[in-house]
């Protein structure tokens, strides 16, 4: 009877232990499931807290000041002002790992180079402030005024200015000053024109011959402004800017001018909105500024300008290229006797892949030449090799399609100087660049 009674009390342990195992079995997949929960919950409710920042951060932000918003605009510039201005070349792929800074730098929109022979300076500092300058002119009034401790020469409304140089204007010059506008706002008239003129006189009006760039301070809508070309009295040419330059024109900044024959370009700061082949008439002799529309509310609409020169430059190669068809230069450096390119030839080549990208249709046959030293069948090789090592440099360096790009070389046999003397030998190196005809 104890036997059983025993065999009774170790059954029901048993029982009891398998029970609580199960039990224990059960709780323990329970707590399992609830931890998955739990995490699931968790990850959900971090997602949820992240989603909402970020939401909060696009919604929520503060708003952006006009200040803010005008520095970053500015930092937005377009490079590619231009009417008439370089193009994209694409017959060939620009990128380079080898190419250096300065080349890449030198394909910068910003191209103006100033004259080195100064024709007129005025910087205003030897006039008085009230007094109109003592090296102008005008058929309005103006006046030097002091602005942050620097003397401006203030334009008045409805003016001509005229800088009296003394001299009439060369084939090739560059205009350069500084800008200041003061008081404009979204209620400047569309109207509002700083015109910058060559012309066929020093007198007030325009003349019979004459081209102008109007540039306008409006800030309420796309500034306006347009490019115009008079001669005998007969408009041949006006079209429209057609670029925003609102926010660089709106304070202080750079008027860059080269005058290349025909050839007229503009630059506000950094970025070319003028570039037209024949935008100047013959005849022009000087140059002016003319203003209308502004308000003549003091402290409304206000145009200063400074450090303002006027300097006559070299030729420029790129207009002689595609107007005259035609380029012979010295200034492609070469070893002694070799067809390597020394440094220093890189501004011809550039001005010559500029003039091919602003003119994507035509092609170029590149001849060498060379002196007559030496024997006449190894310099008409060398004459050859040196055109084909043009040929790679604007292909390599610049970007110019090959196919755009026909190479010759007639040695010692086509002289242009004596080649008994230095200086006749020197010209005689040369390389020349011939537009070809398209059919």
């Amino acid at each position: 009877m104890k036997t059983l009674k025993n065999l009774t009390i170790v059954a029901l342990l048993l029982t009891a232990t398998i029970t609580n195992a199960q039990i224990f079995e059960k709780l323990g997949k329970r707590a399992e499931k609830a931890m998955e929960r739990t995490v699931e919950r968790r990850v959900e409710k971090e997602t949820t807290k992240s989603t909402d920042r970020v939401l909060d951060s696009v919604i929520d932000a503060p708003k952006k000041s006009k200040k803010q918003k005008k520095r970053e605009r500015k930092g937005k510039r377009n490079e590619g002002f231009s009417i008439g201005g370089p193009s994209t070349d694409s017959g060939n792929d620009n990128s380079n790992g080898n190419r250096s800074k300065n080349e890449i730098k030198a394909n910068s929109n910003f191209d103006f180079q100033p004259g080195n022979t100064a024709i007129f300076e005025d910087d205003f500092n030897r006039d008085n402030a009230g007094d109109f300058p003592a090296k102008w002119d005008t058929n309005g009034s103006g006046e030097i005024v002091t602005v942050n401790g620097e003397k401006w020469f203030r334009l008045a409304n409805s003016s001509m200015f005229i800088p009296m140089i003394g001299q009439n204007l060369p084939e090739n010059y560059t205009i350069e000053f500084d800008l200041l506008t003061t008081g404009v706002d979204n209620k400047t008239s569309s109207q509002a024109i700083v015109a910058l003129f060559l012309s066929d006189n020093n007198k007030y009006e325009k003349g019979k011959n004459w081209s102008m760039v109007e540039l306008s301070p409006c800030q309420f809508i796309h500034s306006p402004g347009a490019v115009e070309k008079v001669v005998n009295g007969t408009r041949e040419m006006r079209n429209q800017v057609g670029k925003d330059y609102r926010n660089q024109i709106n304070g202080k900044s750079k008027i860059s001018i080269a005058v290349n024959k025909t050839r007229m370009r503009v630059w506000l700061d950094d970025n070319k909105i003028i570039d037209i082949p024949r935008l100047v008439p013959d005849e022009i002799t000087n140059f002016k500024i003319g203003t209308r529309g502004l308000r003549d509310e003091r402290g409304k609409d206000e145009i200063h300008i400074d450090n303002f020169r006027i300097a006559k430059s070299g030729e420029d190669n790129r207009s002689k290229l595609l107007t005259e068809g035609k380029l012979s230069t010295n200034a492609i450096l070469f070893n002694s006797g070799s067809a390597t390119i020394k440094s220093g030839s890189e501004s011809i080549l550039k001005e010559i892949a500029d003039a091919m990208k602003s003119a994507p249709e035509i092609k170029i046959q590149i001849i060498g030449h060379t002196d007559s030293d030496g024997d006449s069948n190894s310099n008409l090789q060398l004459s050859k090799d040196r055109a084909a090592s043009v040929k790679d440099m604007l292909v390599t360096q610049y970007g110019i399609s090959a196919s755009r790009l026909v190479t010759d070389g007639k040695g010692e046999s086509i002289s242009v100087a004596d080649n008994g003397s230095s200086s006749g030998k020197a010209q005689n190196r040369r390389v020349e660049f011939i537009k070809m005809q398209t059919n």
